[in-house]
């Protein structure tokens, strides 16, 4: 039916069907451990004369269930108040604005930036393959016998 129709376009997101089912499990579990909790709560606050084993350990773990979540909201404000503390992520700063009053003394004058850390080139990693596609592209290099040599490795 919808291979010859063309408002239908044939498509195999794998990933997006895999993250969609994955939030419907969840939004499952969050309702399923909502019903566990809000019937925890309701044995825990029922005050009947009969106590049955069952509704003593029904209240027990409605106990730590609040005691955990206690502990999560503790932890949770810990966390915010050092981030607090510690204060906002700073940027760096760009290369090309260091290498600028770095080149130019004379228009950088006493700057902040130059005056509390010297600039530091950022570290590049390469392997041989990038190595041997740099030999490969440039002219004098291509029929080296370095080249060679690095091919062989």
């Amino acid at each position: 039916i919808y291979k010859g129709s063309e408002n239908y376009i044939l498509s195999t997101d794998t990933r997006s069907q895999l993250k969609f089912l994955e939030k419907l499990d969840q939004l499952e579990k969050q309702r399923k451990d909502l019903e566990e909790r809000e019937m925890l709560l309701k044995a825990a606050k029922s005050r009947s004369n009969k106590e049955d084993p069952e509704q003593l350990r029904l209240k027990q773990k409605a106990k730590e269930l609040q005691q955990l979540e206690l502990a999560q909201i503790q932890y949770r404000d810990a966390n915010l108040t050092a981030l607090a503390a510690i204060g906002p992520r700073k940027k760096r700063p760009l290369e090309s604005g260091n290498e600028s009053f770095k080149d130019n003394p004379s228009t950088s004058g006493t700057s902040s930036l130059t005056a509390t850390k010297p600039f530091r080139p950022r570290i590049t990693r390469i392997c041989l393959r990038d190595l041997i596609f740099c030999m490969e592209q440039e002219r004098e290099m291509k029929y080296s016998r370095a080249l060679y040599l690095a091919l062989l490795k």
